[in-house]
């Protein structure tokens, strides 16, 4: 699809994130307003509660409730109808330009809130340098990946109640550590604060207890995709994860970016999954590509200081797709719920530069990361901001996510 103009003129810049090729899906209030469900154009929002109410978007009763759940029930006939609809809508030389653009707010005047309801939180660990890179400080080079590792897409199932929309500040956590040279453990603030850029899928169409999912079936669930943060206390996991993996030191926060980017919108910037070492299980074979060429940035920045580019890498990098980390998570039977939000695990490119998560860039804190003042960072310190961005570039123009991030705050006594 070639890059399309609209009549909301700050849309036709091939500088936004959020051109007529994009529109994703947020949820947004204005001066005390509840909060409506909304759809980016430009730097403006388009108030698709309004739109519906006055007959224009052709859905009833899914777009009044200031969550996206009900669309994303309807199913990939009515998310195709709806985005066509909008698209003719705001398209230049639409007929329902003056009545929609009294339906426009300023991004600037808005508050994001939580786009959707978030069923259950899964995160995977699908990114191979990433898990090379975390097993080889643990556990040598030679066994960096665990057996298992080339044949299934590994997972963890977290936390619901703390999947936050960026601009939430997160609370440094507190938890159980024990040091390599003491004998009992103590309980106090993380001291190895991290993040993890990651994207996360959201499932749309549900699937019932018993059932399974092809790859084919799973990609036609997933309603779009968000930049996902995976904050990581790694000393209260280093002490806890085994035998059961992650628990409290991932539990206490996932920041995601407000704007649900749908898959119809990256569609044209597919790219297939890396040429296997093994060969995958029939279950997991893909029948298209499930990988996207989105370019991925991390920024941290400290207090009242610039922000400094840490990381860039590629959502490439992933060895599996979420359709097929959705295909694995369904193959037992288990039921999969709309609004479900899929992790992909922290994504690492092949150079410290590009490397997702600050335990690989310091190589577990042994390699500090200069910033912008001058300072230095093994692990984040109260008071720093980290923002993750991600776009894709078209002919022209570019389909982004707009930011991701979060402040943290000291931990609580």
């Amino acid at each position: 699809m070639g890059y399309m103009q609209s009549w909301v003129k700050c849309a036709n810049s091939a500088e936004t994130d959020f051109p007529l090729n994009n529109l994703p899906y947020g949820v947004f209030s204005t001066g005390g307003t509840d909060p409506r469900c909304g759809v980016a154009i430009g730097d403006m929002i388009l108030d698709v509660a309004a739109a519906e109410a006055a007959g224009l978007t052709g859905t009833t009763d899914l777009l009044g409730q200031g969550i996206w759940n009900p669309v994303m029930a309807a199913g990939p006939q009515v998310w195709a109808d709806f985005r066509n609809t909008l698209t003719d809508l705001l398209q230049e030389g639409s007929s329902q330009e003056e009545e929609l653009s009294s339906m426009l707010h300023p991004v600037a005047d808005a508050t994001l809130h939580l786009p959707l309801r978030v069923a259950e939180y899964t995160d995977f660990y699908a990114s191979k340098q990433h898990a090379t890179n975390v097993g080889t400080m643990f556990r040598g080079r030679e066994n960096a990946l665990p057996p298992n590792w080339l044949h299934i897409p590994i997972g963890y199932n977290g936390r619901a109640s703390t999947v936050v929309v960026s601009g939430t500040d997160i609370v440094r956590p507190n938890g159980q550590t024990k040091a390599l040279d003491a004998d009992t453990p103590s309980f106090g603030p993380c001291k190895r604060l991290d993040i993890e850029l990651e994207m996360g899928a959201i499932v749309g169409t549900p699937s019932s207890m018993g059932d399974t999912l092809s790859v084919a079936q799973a990609q036609e669930m997933i309603f779009g995709y968000v930049l996902l943060n995976d904050w990581s206390a790694r000393d209260i996991q280093a002490w806890e994860y085994q035998p059961l993996g992650p628990f409290q030191a991932k539990a206490f926060a996932t920041s995601i970016s407000p704007w649900i980017v749908t898959a119809a919108a990256l569609a044209p910037f597919a790219k297939p999954t890396p040429s296997r070492e093994v060969a995958l299980l029939p279950y997991l074979a893909e029948n298209a590509p499930g990988l996207y060429d989105l370019t991925l940035t991390v920024d941290m920045a400290a207090p009242g200081g610039a922000p400094t580019r840490i990381s860039r890498t590629n959502m490439q990098e992933l060895y599996y797709s979420a359709a097929q980390q959705l295909a694995h998570h369904a193959s037992s039977g288990c039921a999969m719920r709309t609004g479900d939000l899929l992790g992909s695990g922290t994504i690492s490119g092949p150079d410290p530069h590009s490397y997702g998560s600050m335990l690989e860039m310091t190589w577990g804190g042994k390699n500090p990361i200069t910033l912008a003042d001058g300072g230095a960072r093994t692990f984040i310190e109260d008071g720093d901001t980290l923002t993750l961005t991600g776009h894709a570039l078209g002919d022209g123009y570019r389909v982004g996510f707009g930011h991701c991030t979060g402040t943290i705050l000291p931990a609580r006594k």
